[in-house]
């Protein structure tokens, strides 16, 4: 019986707000234009912040994801950054990463890998420029996600050896093997030094802001890297020791302190000595992409806020307005026995409803922004951001609606007829 009588007060509340929605078109589409505006500013920020936030550390899945990184310099977000401290450490050696690939038991995976950027790779009379030559050994692929479409990874053999072969980016694919030439077996040439290409990468698109992108990257084996350039001592070049966490690890303080005590083992580091390594976790970079953005998140809450302040104001004053031209009807209906709580609901539903529809208009002028080509980056109205979206509506009509229908429920009868 409750529930038949809570949708007949839904079913009339919403008629209410649609008559009042036809009697008074402008008084009401310039009230709810408030809540419009509000909710749009404010779940277009969620939409762009999420989406910005989401792009960015996917860019950053090249460092891979549960890492450690064993490297000279330390990650640095907060405050000014003493490079001084750092600028006389030695970098991670291939020693070092043959020490830790025998002791270290914390560990999923360990890598050793240097990057040479802007490295220029031939085939016949074609070139591909501004390529980013990575140099891995065996286990890179168990540390970092490596997708390939063609072909395979090398073999422990081919690491071990450090066997010209190579693993190439769609875009070098595309630039040196163009009109769908065949890839694999092909020879390229990297400072006039042949390499069998075994595989290629699946395609990624362009990297966000510049970050790097498989599709522009091209991974050798570390021992053949070693060949083409002494990495730390040519400019630019640097080398990193990645391991993998176990998922058991919880915030990987066993594989942390492993690693600080195995590294400190190694290059005989007094107990009152200075780290001379940085351990950084690739993670700290989407933790302080995510702080930022929370700025603009909070940033966005007040400029909608205010929009949804005025709005909130608007549905209020037709809520005033419907219970002044409608006290005659209220004092029939409490007259034929409605409950204060009746008329209550009735006028508060009514004022939900409103709100409701302006939130929703908001949500749909949102849902067409994600059409919008903003280059490389593709907005999205998530599930989550919608709901927050409707339940913010939904808390404003309460709000504006309380007072209106508290007034309206505590009418007398006979005054309100007579009225």
């Amino acid at each position: 019986m409750r529930l038949a009588l809570v949708l007949r007060l839904i079913k009339e509340s919403f008629l209410f707000a649609v008559s009042a929605l036809r009697t008074n078109v402008l008084r009401t589409v310039l009230s709810l234009l408030g809540v419009t505006i509000g909710i749009f500013a404010i779940i277009a920020v969620f939409t762009l912040v999420d989406s910005l936030e989401s792009k960015l550390k996917n860019s950053f899945d090249f460092l891979g994801s549960n890492n450690i990184n064993v490297e000279k310099w330390p990650y640095g977000f907060n405050g000014p950054y003493p490079w001084w401290k750092y600028l006389n450490r030695p970098y991670p050696s291939y020693e070092e990463f043959r020490f830790l690939e025998d002791n270290v038991k914390s560990a999923e995976g360990i890598t050793i890998f240097s990057i040479r950027s802007r490295s220029t790779l031939k085939y016949k009379s074609n070139s591909s420029t501004d390529i980013d030559l990575l140099g891995a050994s065996y286990g890179y692929n168990r540390v970092v996600d490596v997708p390939i479409e063609l072909g395979r990874y090398f073999t422990m053999q081919e690491a071990a050896r450090g066997n010209n072969v190579a693993i190439i980016g769609a875009r070098v694919a595309e630039e040196l093997f163009p009109f769908g030439q065949n890839v694999l077996g092909k020879q390229i040439k990297v400072k006039g030094i042949k390499y069998n290409v075994i595989g290629v990468m699946e395609e990624e698109g362009e990297g966000f802001l510049g970050l790097p992108s498989n599709d522009d990257k091209v991974l050798v084996p570390y021992q053949s890297f070693r060949k083409l350039y002494y990495a730390g001592r040519f400019r630019g070049l640097s080398k990193t020791i990645s391991l993998k966490g176990r998922s058991d690890d919880v915030g990987l303080r066993d594989l942390e302190n492993e690693l600080k005590g195995l590294m400190r083992r190694k290059r005989g580091l007094k107990p009152l000595d200075d780290d001379d390594f940085a351990l950084n976790r690739p993670e700290a970079i989407g933790n302080f992409i995510g702080a930022t953005f929370d700025v603009i998140t909070i940033a966005g809450w007040v400029i909608g806020s205010f929009s949804i302040l005025v709005g909130g104001f608007g549905i209020a004053n037709i809520m005033f307005v419907s219970v002044k031209e409608r006290t005659p009807i209220i004092g029939i209906q409490k007259s034929l026995g409605a409950k204060n709580y009746f008329i209550l609901l009735q006028f508060l539903f009514e004022a939900i409803f409103l709100s409701a529809m302006g939130g929703l208009i908001g949500l749909l002028l949102v849902f067409l922004l994600t059409f919008v080509p903003i280059g490389s980056l593709q907005l999205s109205l998530t599930v989550s951001n919608a709901i927050l979206g409707l339940a913010v509506s939904v808390i404003i009509g309460v709000i504006s609606g309380i007072v209106p229908a508290g007034m309206a429920a505590k009418l007398d009868p006979v005054i309100a007829i007579r009225s």
